[in-house]
Order: C-alpha cells, then sequence, then structure tokens
C-alpha cells in the first residue's frame, strides 16, 4: 500500500534515526508510530491511538511539543535513545508538505539540556579502542555538556579502574566486540558502532577535520598514543552522527598522563566511598559529598575530577595548598569572593547550547549576567601572592564586547522560547521598535473599536477576543442577539454567545498581525546573530569558565579547612606519613562536635634507589615515633613500614586505615586536611582492601572478591603506595585465613616494602613484630569496668589482649542466653586450647549446664575442629625438627618434601586415631 506523503517522510526519518525512537514533530504536537508508539505508551504513559483507522491502522502516540524535555528526561532514564524531528519551515509558508529533519539523537552521553542533567557531575561519554590482538586500550570521554574532552592509553587490566575513575554514562564500543562484563555495563548505556570508525585511519581524519590541525603533537600527543587517538576518533564520529550541529565549544583533546595522578582501583574507590556511599550510591556521606563547599556548578564538578584523580606532583600540590592557604587565612576576602561567585551561572554548559544551536533567549541573558559579574570578582583576586590564584585571575577574560552586546541587546527577563519574541530591549532595532508601534497602535485602535461598537449597539457586555482560528472577534451573548447590526458576520456560535467579525476590524486586525509577525521575526534574527556572537567567543568565555570553576573550587576547600579547623599537610618527596591527632573527614563532619577521638598515625615506606625513593637509611628521624612493642626490633626513632593494628570488633580499626588512606588522597589533592599537623609523602598508589562483598554474577564468594582484590595489591604495589588492608583471610578456615594473613603481611614488609596499616583479629600475627624489623604493633585501647566494655577508639601501642565479640554481640542485641551459652563456650574452648597442647589425643567435653538443656548428650568435640591459635602449641615435637633443618644445605625439592611430610602429620593428629568399623 503506497504511504502518504507525510508518513513517507516519517519513514525516511525513522530509517536515519536508526534504533532510537522517532519524535516526530506535527503541529503543537510530537508523535510517535508503529512499535515506537507501543513503547512511548509503555514507558511513558501515553494514551495508545491509531492513525488511519481503516484496515491497516497505525499505532499512534504523542505529546505537546512544550513537554518535550520532561518526556526525553523519561525516555534516557529508562535507556532508550530518542531521535527529534522537527519542522524545518513555517507550516503557513510551506509550499506543500511541511519540510522536517532529525536535528538532534539523544541518549544519557550527549545530553545538553539543563533538566536531563545532574547539575554537580560530569555527564561523560566513552569510547573505548580495544585491539584483541594487543594489551594497549586507548579510552576518550567528553563531556558534550561542557566541551571536555579528554583521552588515554591504558591497558587490558587497567580498564575497570579507569571506568571507575571516569564514571561514564554512556560507552561506545565496536560493533563486532564481544560481551562487555557486566559490572561495566551496570548503570550505563552501550552504544556499538561501525569498526571502521575506530581505525587510526578514521581517527586522524575525524580530529583533523574538528580542530583543523594535521597533527596533535600540539595537544602533547605521541606516536605511542594511536590507540587514544582511535577512541577519540570515535567519540567525534558518534557525535557528529547525533548533534547534527557545531561543537565548536569542543575545542580541544587533552592527553590524559596516568604517572601524573595518583591511582586509586575501583575496590579502593568504593571501600573510601570518595564520591559516593556503599549502601545507597549517593553522594550525600561520601568524602565529596564532605569535602563540597563550592558555591557553583562547575566548582563542584571540578572538585569532583580532583577527588577522582588526585596528583603526584609536589609542585602541583604545592601551588594548590598556596592557594587554599592564602584563602583561608583571610576568611572576610573569601567570603566576599564566595559571594560573587554565587551569582555565576553555569556557562559551560550554558556555552554547549549555545554553539550546538540549542541556547534560549533566557540562556543568552545568564551568559550576560555571568559577564557582568566578571570584572568584581577578577578585582578580588589582583595583586594576590599565590601564584596559582595569580595565573587564575590572569586567566578570567572579561569578554567586554559580548557583554556589551548582550546588555544592549536583551531584556531584563527574557523567554524560553525565541520565536515568542518579547526579549529585544526598546531602541535597540529600528525597524523592530517601528513594527511595535504599529503592532500597539492597532491594538488601541481595536480597543477604541470595541468602545464605538458598545456605544453603537447598547450592548455592554460586548467583548473584544482572539484566536488562532480567525483572528480578533466580537463576542455577544445570546439574549442581546437581536441588537447585532447588519454588518456584523457570524464566525461561530457557542452555548452562550455567538462570535461575530467586521470588515472594519478584519483591516486593522491584518495591519496588526502583520506587525507582531514582523516584530517576531526580527527578534528571531537578532537571537540568532546574538548567539552566534557568543559562539565566536567560545574560546575565551570557556577558559574564562574553567578559571572561575578552579577559583570556587579552592576557595570551597578554604572555607571547609576553616570551618572544620583543618590544617595544611607538608609535602614530601620520601615514602612517609605522619599525622598526629588525625581525623576521619566524613565522621568528624557528621557526628557531633568533639565527639571523634583523633588518632596518630606514623609509618614511612622502604623504597629502593630503583624507584626513586630512598631507603630505610633515609626515613626522616626529625620526629618520634610511638615506641618499639613487643619485641619490635624498631627503634624509638624510626618509622614503622607495617602497621599491625589489633583490637575490639567496633572499636575503630577500619575507621581508623580509612581515615589515614582519606587524608593521604585529600593532601594529594591540595587540600588542607582534618588533623593538628601532618606531613605527607607523595604516594603512587592508594589501596584499599576494606569490607566484605560477594559477586554472585561473575560466580564469585566473599572470600574469591578478597583474594582477587588482595592479589591485585600485591602484584601492583611499589614501595611507593600506601595499603590499608582489613581483616584479610577472615572469609575461609582459621588456619587457612592466618597462613594467608600472615604470609601477606612477610610478602608487604620484606618484597614490596610500602607504607601499611594492616587491622586483623589474627592476634598470632603480633608475634611478627619478633621477627619483621620494620612492623610494629598497635591495638584500639579498651578499658573493662564493672562487667562493661567501654571503647576507648584510641590507637596505643601493643597488641591486644581480646576482641570482645561477645560483648559486641550483646550490644547488637543478641539474645542474653545465646550469649551466655557463647562465655561458656569460649571458657572451655580457651581451657580445651591448653589441654590440647598438653595432650592433643584427649577430647574436652563441651557441657551445657543451663536447665533449659538439662538431661540432654553433651556434646563432644574434636580439638582438630576447633580454631586454636598457632603459638598455643608451642611444645609440640615438629618444632625441634624444624628448628634443626640446616637451611642453607636445604634444596628447594628437600623443602618441599618435608613440609609435606610435616603437614600429613599434623592432618594425622587433627583427623585422630581412625574410627571402628
Amino acid at each position: 500500500m503506497a504511504l502518504s506523503p507525510m508518513m513517507q517522510q516519517y519513514h525516511d526519518a525513522k530509517q536515519a534515526a536508526g534504533d532510537a525512537l522517532l519524535l516526530f514533530r506535527m503541529g503543537d504536537f510530537y508523535e510517535l508510530f508503529h512499535e515506537d508508539a507501543k513503547t512511548a505508551a509503555r514507558e511513558l504513559g501515553l494514551s495508545l491511538t491509531s492513525r488511519d483507522k481503516g484496515e491497516n491502522p497505525i499505532p499512534m502516540a504523542g505529546f505537546p511539543h512544550h513537554q518535550l524535555d520532561q518526556y526525553l528526561a523519561k525516555l534516557i532514564a529508562r535507556g532508550f535513545r530518542a531521535a527529534v524531528c522537527e519542522q524545518m519551515e513555517d507550516p503557513r509558508q510551506a509550499k506543500g508538505i511541511v519540510k522536517r529533519a532529525v536535528t538532534r539523537v539523544v541518549s544519557r552521553g550527549t545530553v545538553t539540556d539543563d533538566s536531563l542533567l545532574e547539575p554537580c557531575a560530569a555527564n561523560f561519554l566513552l569510547a573505548l579502542a580495544a585491539n584483541p590482538t594487543k594489551d594497549a586500550c586507548g579510552l576518550a570521554w567528553i563531556d558534550v555538556s561542557t566541551g571536555r574532552f579528554e583521552a588515554t592509553v591504558t591497558t587490558a587490566d587497567r580498564l575497570s579502574d579507569e571506568l571507575a575513575r571516569v564514571a561514564p554514562v554512556e560507552i561506545l564500543v565496536r560493533e563486532d566486540a564481544g560481551e562487555l562484563p557486566a559490572e561495566w555495563c551496570e548503570g550505563r548505556m552501550v552504544t556499538r558502532r561501525p569498526t571502521w570508525a575506530f581505525s587510526r585511519e578514521a581517527g586522524d581524519e575525524a580530529l583533523a577535520r574538528h580542530f583543523g590541525a594535521h597533527s596533535l603533537e600540539g595537544f602533547g600527543f605521541t606516536d605511542d598514543d594511536g590507540p587514544a587517538i582511535q577512541a577519540a576518533g570515535a567519540v567525534l564520529d558518534y557525535l557528529n552522527d547525533t548533534q547534527k550541529s557545531s561543537l565548536a565549544h569542543v575545542d580541544r583533546l587533552i592527553p590524559y598522563r596516568r604517572e601524573t595522578r595518583l591511582e586509586i582501583d575501583e575496590a579502593t574507590r568504593r571501600s573510601l566511598e570518595l564520591c559516593q556511599t556503599i549502601r545507597d550510591g549517593r553522594r550525600e556521606g561520601s568524602l565529596l559529598g564532605v569535602m563540597d563547599r563550592t558555591v557553583t556548578s562547575m566548582g563542584a564538578r571540578l572538585l569532583g575530577e580532583w577527588l577522582a584523580a588526585p596528583l603526584t606532583d609536589a609542585a602541583a600540590i604545592d601551588a594548590r595548598l598556596d592557594a587554599v592557604g592564602e584563602l583561608h587565612v583571610d576568611p572576610s576576602f573569601t567570603g566576599d569572593l564566595r559571594e560573587a561567585l554565587r551569582s555565576i551561572y553555569d556557562i559551560a554548559r550554558l556555552l554547549a547550547r549555545v554553539t550546538t544551536g540549542r541556547a534560549t533567549p533566557r540562556d543568552l541573558s545568564f551568559v550576560a549576567r555571568t559577564l557582568r559579574c566578571l570584572p568584581a570578582v577578577k578585582a578580588k583576586l589582583t595583586a594576590r601572592n599565590a601564584a596559582r590564584l595569580a595565573e587564575l585571575e590572569s586567566r578570567i577574560d572579561l569578554c567586554g564586547d559580548v557583554r556589551g552586546r548582550l546588555e544592549a541587546a536583551l531584556a531584563e527577563e527574557c523567554p524560553l522560547n525565541a520565536r515568542d519574541g518579547g526579549f529585544i530591549r526598546a531602541g535597540f532595532h529600528a525597524e523592530l521598535d517601528e513594527q511595535r508601534e504599529l503592532a500597539k497602535g492597532g491594538k488601541q485602535w481595536i480597543a477604541a473599536y470595541q468602545a464605538e461598537a458598545i456605544e453603537r449597539t447598547g450592548i455592554a457586555s460586548m467583548k473584544v477576543g482572539f484566536n488562532n482560528v480567525f483572528g480578533y472577534y466580537l463576542e455577544i451573548t445570546h439574549a442581546h442577539r437581536e441588537k447585532i447590526p447588519a454588518d456584523f458576520i457570524r464566525k461561530q456560535t457557542l452555548k452562550n454567545c455567538e462570535r461575530y467579525v467586521t470588515p472594519e476590524l478584519k483591516v486593522h486586525e491584518e495591519k496588526v498581525l502583520a506587525a507582531e509577525e514582523r516584530s517576531k521575526d526580527i527578534e528571531y534574527d537578532l537571537f540568532v546573530e546574538l548567539r552566534e556572537t557568543v559562539a565566536a567567543a567560545a574560546r575565551r568565555i570557556l577558559a574564562t569558565a574553567e578559571a572561575l570553576a578552579e577559583i570556587d573550587a579552592l576557595a570551597g576547600l578554604a572555607e571547609l579547612a576553616r570551618s572544620r579547623n583543618y590544617c595544611r599537610p607538608k609535602i614530601v618527596l620520601e615514602p612517609r606519613l605522619e599525622i598526629v591527632a588525625g581525623r576521619h573527614p566524613v565522621l568528624d563532619a557528621t557526628e557531633a562536635a568533639g565527639t571523634f577521638v583523633p588518632n596518630d598515625a606514623r609509618c614511612a615506606g622502604r623504597g629502593s634507589e630503583e624507584s626513586g625513593v630512598r631507603g630505610q637509611e633515609s626515613v626522616n628521624r626529625d620526629h618520634d615515633a610511638p615506641a618499639a612493642s613487643d619485641s619490635c626490633l624498631l627503634t624509638p626513632d624510626s618509622f614503622p613500614s607495617v602497621l599491625l593494628i589489633t583490637g575490639p570488633n567496633m572499636a575503630g580499626k577500619s575507621t581508623y586505615i580509612r581515615q589515614t588512606a582519606l587524608l593521604q588522597l585529600m593532601a594529594q589533592v591540595g587540600s588542607f586536611v582534618p588533623a593538628k599537623s601532618a606531613t605527607v609523602g607523595i604516594a603512587d598508589r592508594i589501596f584499599a582492601r576494606v569490607g566484605a562483598s560477594d559477586d554472585l554474577a561473575r560466580g564469585r564468594s566473599t572470600f574469591m572478591v578478597e583474594m582477587t582484590e588482595t592479589a591485585r595489591i600485591l602484584n601492583t604495589a611499589t614501595s611507593r603506595s600506601l595499603v590499608i588492608l582489613d581483616e584479610i583471610g577472615r572469609g575461609t578456615s582459621t588456619y587457612d585465613g592466618l597462613s594467608l594473613a600472615w604470609a601477606v603481611v612477610e610478602h608487604l614488609h620484606d618484597e614490596i616494602g610500602c607504607r601499611t596499616l594492616f587491622a586483623t583479629h589474627y592476634h598470632e600475627l603480633t608475634q611478627l613484630a619478633k621477627e619483621l624489623p620494620c612492623l610494629a604493633n598497635f591495638n584500639v585501647a579498651v578499658r573493662e569496668w564493672q562487667d562493661q566494655v567501654v571503647f576507648l577508639h584510641q590507637i596505643v601501642p601493643g597488641a591486644a589482649e581480646k576482641s570482645f565479640g561477645i560483648h559486641v554481640a550483646q550490644l547488637a542485641g543478641v539474645p542474653r542466653e545465646v550469649n551466655q551459652r557463647a562465655e561458656q563456650i569460649l571458657a572451655s574452648l580457651e581451657k580445651g586450647s591448653a589441654a590440647a597442647s598438653h595432650d592433643r589425643s584427649q577430647d574436652v567435653e563441651l557441657t551445657r549446664t543451663d536447665g533449659a538443656h538439662a538431661g540432654k548428650r553433651p556434646q563432644r568435640r574434636r580439638p582438630g575442629e576447633w580454631q586454636l591459635t598457632l603459638f598455643e602449641s608451642a611444645e609440640h615435637p615438629l618444632l625441634d625438627l624444624i628448628r634443626g633443618v640446616d637451611l642453607d644445605a636445604t634444596s628447594p625439592r628437600e623443602a618441599m618434601k618435608l613440609i609435606d611430610h610435616w603437614q600429613g602429620q599434623l592432618l594425622a593428629e587433627a583427623n585422630g586415631p581412625a574410627q571402628p568399623a
């Protein structure tokens, strides 16, 4: 069946839109047809009707054009792509069917409208250029709403970490790429693109065409960055297909250099809750939520980027700290500066809409208001001492020419729709003023004509109205029908009245409407001219926007430091960390004032010359370290590399080690830190293995996840890294877990030599202080008073004596009888442990003594089933055999045989004598 011209036009547009839902503009509505209509009706709650209600009705659904943003937001949130097909000419002037074209394809990574964006979060679209035969992968990401465009080369094993850092909302991959890991796709749109778009040739061509440069060396890229260029080319190709407009605000491609940034893997970001909480994924309650004191959206987004990728260059860190310090010491000045910044609109995103042709008159008025604020901000930064503040002041371009043009042209309040008119100031354009006067005069004549008609007919209730169907009319109620003059022409009959026109009224109506229409056309032409004026200054305005964002971020950090009594950290190159009276930044801000207990932390890595870090002998000795305990071989004036922390549950071990990592990270962001004083040696990586979580989607248990993350640390940490580990080995049997924890500590101490905070309930590990020269024991202090346990939350030297797990169970509300029984079992196990070391052939009877279970048969357990310690069996005959082995004279093969033999003996003892058949 032949299609109507309009439906043929729809099908052509739908073919161009691909898998996107096509929103087809028809008059004052956007309509969807066929399967798109069914999808829209289901997802958006629209009524499903049909077009051509014959034998082959076409499903149809739609919504008013002014609700486009509302419905686009719903579609994008549900993971759909939407193509917007607009009318490209005025229907009244069209000859035949109105011309239409797809003006943009909107997806999660390409939105530019404020209603579809989070103000304080970047909205990154990322392309992944991976070669199955090579380890190198190219990544490029862009925030279309601001124009920020970066690219880097990474390796396959780092992709998860990079995705966690960038946090894209949409990922572009080759159409022939395999399935992406489920965790990469969670909460993200994945878009497959033609394979050729990811080639080096296509990348070079796309970038050369967009930037007008034959080489990217001027942007800082080298021949080794080929995969990054491939990914960047794929991004531009996708944007050219979907945006259908200029991308002038995308004015440069920035190389991201991993070696200049503190590396933080995906697990560490999650464990430390840097940008969102683990429990509900919210910004509030995260480190970013606490640190963000910015007053502009641009500053908030920049702070988020700083937190995602802290610095490793000491000079750059100190430059930020100098700026924060100068703002910190002058709170009155900083308060005035922040007040001036509050009037700044999000000009980075405003400019994106300007250059893509989607700005409104209101957007231009916001640009004008922002430019009006710049002189005050620039003046406040004049003659600042901090080099960074001086540089930022110099980068603020007042854009006086643009501001002057906008302020002269635009009214104080502007509408959203440029076709509505009424936003150009009187006196700016002579012809516009003339047409407005004509329209105004015509309306005054019509008002006078109404008064004359009332007087002539005696119909006092007669009114003049207007609609789009037949223009101006005279409305008369039925009660006065007999008074209507002969020259009144009836146009419409309603329930209570009739509407009339007269030849004289129509003549003046044409003059009014022609003047109004001409006024709107002039205003729209002026609007386009103003929009192009702003777009031509895109690079200058963007540079100013970046400077304003950084000023806001630095001023926010200064306000944070002032309000929370933070100190400036001293940045050093040695892998050393010395914190005096440090506080957890989130808990310090959320708990009642004065309730959080501060703690010290002192440790130093043992880097080699090859790593660029001085060795153990060069660790700064000018500061006192905690006294060594438990026969630790540390001297009183040295710093340990490993802090082994024991203590009860809920006492604060996890809080303490997280706190230490967060302060390290904050210092490398360039922020003051919550402490009395802090000396921070730059780390290249921070690792955090904290908390229990499984990965059932990939068939990984909690323990497997724990071991995978631990393996990652052991394989990639360097002497300059900071590692925090909490309860390694708890997900398996006691002996397996203890053995793994033991070996991990030894490896970190002996082979890597990095700063390590290791929290554990394996008290046996505290004996390592006798063997490992740079390990020191610490514990969380508690006091027992009147059968109660008081957690002091203080980290003190020495090993913990007990874990107080039963007390924590009591606090958690475990029934009293269960706790009492647990106390009995604990006493028996402790007694049995001693008995087992004396005679392992005997069983120890654990008999219930409470009345509720009187008369029941006692349960017996073999000593091998208990969770016993290694060191309580100190008299075992195997120990003499082990001591007698000459390691220098024993080959690896012989050693393995001995270990296998000893293990067999221990297993045989643990299983006990064979039971009779």
